[in-house]
Formats: C-alpha cells, sequence, structure tokens
C-alpha cells in the first residue's frame, strides 16, 4: 500500500472527505451506478405504493369501475378498436429499451457515433411515447375524465389515472432530457477518455423506467 492510499484511509472525516474525493469504489461498483441504483431503489417504493394504493382503491369502491377496453378505445375506419393507443406505447417503449441496449453495447466497444445515434434514436422513441400519452389525456379530458369524477362511475379513476401515468410520462420526459445531453457529449468525444460507464448508467435509468410501464400496462390496463 502507497503512502497516498494509506492517507486515504485515514479514519474520521478526513478519511470520508479523501475517500469520496479519491472517487473510491465499494465492492467494485463506481459511485456513480451505485447512486443510480440507490435512487432507482427509491423509485421501486413510490411506483409500488402508487399500484398498490390503486389496486386498493380499485377493489374496495362500491361505484362500478370503468371496463379499460371501451375507455381507452380509438375510433379507426368507423369501428372502435380497444387499447389500440395503449398497444402501441407499449411497443414504442420496449423498442427504446433494445436501442439502449444496443447503445450500452457499442459504448463499451468505443464506437461513439453508433452509440450517439442509437441514444438519440432511444430517445426520439421516448418523445414519441410522452407525445402519445400527451394525446391519451387531451383524449380523457375532452370526454370529461377529472382527478375527481369521470362520466364512467367510480370518481378514483381521474385520480389514480393522472397521478400513475403523469409520475411515469415525468420520468419518460426527465429520460428524454438525460439522454439527448449525455448522447450529445459521447457525439462529441467527451468520454473517450473517462470511458462510457455513463451510458450503462443512463441505460438503468432507462431500462427501469421501460420495467414500470410494464406493471402500470397490466394493472391498469388489462386488468
Amino acid at each position: 500500500m502507497t503512502h497516498s492510499e494509506s492517507m486515504a484511509m485515514s479514519t474520521g472525516n478526513s478519511g470520508v472527505t479523501a475517500d469520496w474525493g479519491g472517487d473510491k469504489q465499494v465492492f467494485n461498483v463506481p459511485w456513480g451506478k451505485a447512486m443510480m441504483w440507490i435512487f432507482l431503489l427509491s423509485d421501486i417504493f413510490i411506483f409500488s405504493c402508487f399500484l398498490v394504493g390503486y389496486m386498493t382503491v380499485r377493489m374496495t369502491t362500491t361505484d362500478p369501475w370503468p371496463y379499460p377496453s371501451e375507455v381507452f378505445a380509438l375510433t379507426l375506419f368507423g369501428q372502435s378498436v380497444p387499447l389500440i393507443l395503449i398497444a402501441i406505447m407499449t411497443f414504442v417503449l420496449i423498442t427504446s429499451s433494445g436501442t439502449m441496449a444496443l447503445a450500452v453495447n457499442f459504448g463499451y466497444r468505443h464506437n461513439k457515433k453508433v452509440t450517439a445515434l442509437l441514444m438519440f434514436a432511444t430517445a426520439l422513441l421516448g418523445a414519441t411515447f410522452v407525445s402519445m400519452q400527451a394525446f391519451e389525456w387531451t383524449k380523457l379530458i375532452s370526454e370529461g375524465v377529472r382527478p375527481w369524477a369521470n362520466p364512467w362511475g367510480a370518481s378514483q379513476f381521474g385520480s389514480s389515472f393522472f397521478m400513475i401515468t403523469g409520475f411515469h410520462g415525468a420520468h419518460v420526459t426527465a429520460g428524454v432530457i438525460y439522454l439527448s445531453i449525455v448522447a450529445s457529449k459521447v457525439w462529441r468525444g467527451h468520454y473517450e477518455k473517462k470511458g462510457y460507464e455513463i451510458v450503462e448508467i443512463t441505460g438503468l435509468y432507462w431500462h427501469f423506467v421501460d420495467l414500470v410501464w410494464v406493471f402500470i400496462f397490466a394493472f391498469f390496463y388489462l386488468w
């Protein structure tokens, strides 16, 4: 052990400062990745509370709960197609998870141009998802759905819908911004010397957002 390493392992506040400033790793996990996992863990608790609360309200309300296949149907060529928009939104988001995985792969190959293009494609797919979600919100609001009422039955439907999908949509929007910033830096070669670990960290966030949507899709739209 060198003298500098010995000093960095000193006790007390000075030791903590030295370890943090020296970017020490615990169990060979970089700080950036560890902090992202901690953030995602806290988000898991929040989304879990939302979904458990939704299921509780859904099972205990005495008013009739709207049928998702009717509420989220679109009229195409004179025919009502149930959940068509939701199916497209889900396909878009799952596809974005694939492009993000490819971006991580090419990032570790130090192919900055392909990595950046794949990240931009992921951000574009995410923006498409948010746009379709905005259309969905606009449609339901125009039909009379509010956080405190809806024309098809239980008033809790509106509050559950706007809270859960809105919170997830905010995460997707933040992810699109995050992806765009990192992709721009990758394109400019900002991580050539530092390494492309940031791409994997960004991917962790994006895959989490995609996974949460799978649960929302199952509990809110299919149940």
